[in-house]
């Protein structure tokens, strides 16, 4: 393949995983603008919520992530029998994980009370967390025909159901809580019921465009429950739960930085947030190429394809780094208008633009870690990837970020340049991983 060729593939196949990925990351900001017209207290329990809530979401996504490598690899060796044992596998594996992660959920939220947190905030939380946590089951029987379809190079209908789920969302927030066209006023507990509705619909239209897509037909058998291979099972664990880790280091990571900034004050919390909600939105666009990465990598791999392997991953590196730069530029540039539009606080303004430099700086560290990635998952490497990202964030980045922010005085842009520094060193240790395995491949030896 030329490259011309590569970059369309790979542009056709990250497409509708970026669209999927923003448009969530937009029903997450619709979300918190429509709980807050309820008040502060509806607000804060949310975001209590989430705490909990994203952190155990991000570890079943990561599980289900196993599916797609396994799916890619058997069918680039035109192996339909084990797509198909793949997706039966995932499919179990994913069910179980739902049950206990709604139930470690449910299990922990007595906790909430021993976090030092307003009471009356709690209060709201536990109802809403105990309903959005149901979610949780929908939202892993929507990821493995997700994952599957991806697979298969099939990304375009998860983008669809995800975009026509999230206008749901957001219609049933404006009903369930305001109370509109005759439905109760539930406040903060109708965002909840809107999400479990919205989830529910995700999965269920997602299983049934699988099951009943006449291309997919012949993957019927995937649906059927019983006589399990435990070696598959292991390997797609050995996969799925390192990345499910990852996610948690990532999201553990950012969150205590949040916590960090919140010792410096209000006013540097407001910029944090101002700054990683922008840095999520760029990072969510390079998730698509990450996608597609381990989509073709994976596909390669079972063609035994080390040569074409190899180009798919660097031209996905390649269009990651140009599509960060100019978000890059874009977050230098307008550093001051862009928390503008956030709010009208000029000292948070003031604020947030310096660390919008600096984020500016991490982008084509953060697209880079994303791709490769995604690239070292379509090798089925994960377990050292999560090591290197613990290492990177706990290790090295949020130390140097608390020291260079208070015992170096710092402040706030220090413990960001504790983040840049932390996914340069992620960044840097990928590309030299999967540069490294992949030359081991194509020249013959073991990836181990």
């Amino acid at each position: 393949m030329t490259i011309r060729e590569h970059l369309k593939t790979n542009f056709f196949l990250a497409y509708p995983v970026m669209l999927s990925m923003l448009g969530q990351v937009m029903t997450g900001v619709a979300d918190s603008v429509m709980i807050g017209q309820t008040g502060a207290t509806p607000l804060a329990a949310a975001s209590l919520a989430n705490v909990v809530f994203i952190l155990l979401l991000t570890f079943g996504i990561g599980v289900s992530y196993a599916i797609t490598p396994l799916v890619a690899e058997a069918d680039g060796r035109k192996d339909k029998h084990q797509v198909i044992e793949s997706l039966r596998h995932g499919f179990i594996i994913n069910l179980a994980c739902g049950f206990i992660l709604v139930a470690i959920g449910f299990l922990s939220t007595p906790v909430l009370h021993y976090l030092n947190q307003p009471a009356d905030v709690v209060e709201l939380t536990i109802p809403y967390l105990q309903i959005i946590l149901s979610s949780i089951f929908p939202t892993m029987v929507f990821q493995t025909f997700r994952q599957f379809g991806e697979g298969l190079h099939r990304t375009r209908m998860a983008m669809i159901i995800v975009i026509t789920s999230n206008l749901v969302n957001i219609f049933l927030n404006y009903v369930l809580i305001y109370g509109e066209f005759g439905f109760p006023e539930l406040g903060l507990n109708g965002a909840g019921w809107a999400t479990l509705i919205a989830r529910t619909l995700m999965g269920t239209w997602m299983a049934l465009y699988i099951y009943l897509g006449k291309s997919f037909r012949s993957y019927r058998p995937g649906f059927a429950f019983g006589n399990y291979s435990r070696k598959l099972i292991n390997r797609m664990l050995h996969i799925g739960i390192p990345a499910g880790i990852q996610f948690i280091f990532e999201v553990s990571a950012f969150g205590f930085s949040a916590i960090m900034m919140g010792w410096l004050g209000t006013t540097a919390l407001a910029a944090h947030q101002i700054a990683i909600n922008l840095a999520t939105i760029s990072y969510m666009t390079t998730s698509g190429l990450g996608a597609a990465a381990t989509i073709r990598v994976g596909s390669y791999l079972g063609q035994k394809n080390f040569t074409l392997l190899r180009h798919a991953g660097f031209t996905l590196m390649g269009m990651g780094a140009v599509l960060m730069t100019v978000w890059g530029i874009v977050f230098v540039v307008a550093r001051y208008q862009l928390p503008a539009l956030y709010i009208d606080n000029p000292e948070v303004i003031a604020m947030a633009g310096p660390l919008l430099i600096i984020a500016g700086l991490f982008q084509l560290s953060d697209g880079m870690q994303v791709v490769c990635i995604g690239a070292l998952r379509g090798i089925q490497d994960v377990k050292i990837p999560s090591l290197l990202i613990f290492v990177a964030y706990w290790i090295i980045g949020l130390p140097l970020g608390y020291l260079l922010g208070f015992l170096f005085g710092l402040g706030a842009n220090g413990i960001w340049i504790g983040l840049l520094i932390g996914l340069t060193i992620t960044a840097l240790a990928m590309f030299f991983r999967f540069n490294g395995l992949t030359q081991k491949l194509a020249g013959g030896k073991s990836a181990d």
